[in-house]
């Protein structure tokens, strides 16, 4: 599988490019609209630079599009409209109002869209789903999903300090970590999820424009009760931070700590470890699934659909926090 890997300037660059080696599949090309930077990733990293966006989409099987949030909508119109796969990275548009049409043309085109929420291959997830498939997770009680993360200026660190915009970026921590959480939480939600409650600070650092903080709780059809946490507000810039995502059913309690993961079950006593994947080579295992579902001719696990409907999701909780 040929890849191009559209948007060198995103801080993400080099973990799809990671990604794509464990899955067997071969970055060829890169493109950037700062085309010194295109240039310089790939005299780095071996691959060929290209200028023309539209030839360089038709040359391979998949491209991984990434980029400053408002170019990126345009540029995904015309990979969708190529009819070549595409890898769509967060943040793909500045607000959810500019996401919705993008998503409306991928629907209407059957397009294959996957967006990178790389948690819902993490250990306790897939566990879960494979209780739930066999019978044995029993019903759902509470899930918690936590995501914090060091200081805003690691995102200056990158380059990317128009990540801290809030007119760019669309939001703080909760847009930009939160996610993950709000993307679990409506993939094994029963019906649709309603916010409970939502706080949004920043205590820790209040020069910034964005929320370094924040803590939702949403509810089901069922009841079930799902907490998202995430924040800017760990000691360290260690690639991740504080995560834990816990699952409690009445047969099963799951945790993931990222670097190591365990599976209680009440039907037979079993306490077990779950194979770990540090939170940040999460993309391999959503790589590798993307891979072989276009191998397989089936569509992504999360699609453009996914994403749009987590972000109308944080719309609902910035406004229930009141702003």
């Amino acid at each position: 599988m040929r890849i191009l890997l559209a948007g060198t300037s995103h801080w993400h660059a080099q973990m799809h490019l990671d990604a794509a080696q464990h899955a067997g599949a071969e970055f060829v090309s890169v493109w950037d609209l700062n085309a010194a930077n295109a240039q310089e990733f790939a005299d780095r990293f071996g691959l060929v630079a290209e200028s023309d966006f539209d030839a360089a989409i038709a040359a391979v099987d998949l491209v991984v599009l990434m980029g400053y949030p408002d170019t990126v909508p345009a540029l995904a119109r015309r990979v969708i409209e190529s009819g070549t796969p595409m890898i769509l990275e967060k943040p793909a548009a500045p607000s959810t109002k500019n996401l919705a049409p993008l998503a409306e043309l991928a629907r209407s085109r059957s397009a294959f869209v996957g967006v990178p929420l790389p948690n819902r291959f993490g250990p306790a997830m897939t566990e879960y789903a494979r209780l739930k498939q066999t019978g044995r997770a029993g019903k759902l009680a509470h899930a918690s999903f936590r995501l914090v993360n060091g200081p805003p200026q690691r995102y200056r660190d990158d380059a990317v300090g128009w990540l801290l915009d809030p007119a760019i970026g669309g939001g703080g921590a909760l847009r930009n970590l939160g996610i993950h959480g709000i993307d679990a939480a409506l993939s094994i939600a029963q019906g649709p999820l309603t916010v409970v409650s939502s706080s949004v600070g920043k205590l820790i650092h209040p020069e910034e424009r964005v929320e370094d903080h924040a803590l939702v709780v949403l509810t089901d059809t069922a009841g079930t009760l799902f907490t998202v946490e995430a924040g800017y507000t760990y000691a360290s810039m260690a690639p991740g931070g504080d995560f834990e995502w816990r699952l409690a059913s009445a047969n099963a309690t799951l945790v993931d700590r990222g670097d190591a993961a365990f599976c209680a079950t009440l039907d037979d006593g079993e306490s077990r470890l779950l194979v770990p994947e540090h939170t940040s080579t999460r993309y391999r295992l959503f790589t590798a699934d993307i891979v072989r579902r276009l191998s397989e001719g089936r569509g992504p696990a999360i699609s453009l659909d996914d994403y749009l409907a987590a972000m109308q999701l944080i719309d609902a909780a910035y406004e229930k926090a009141g702003l």
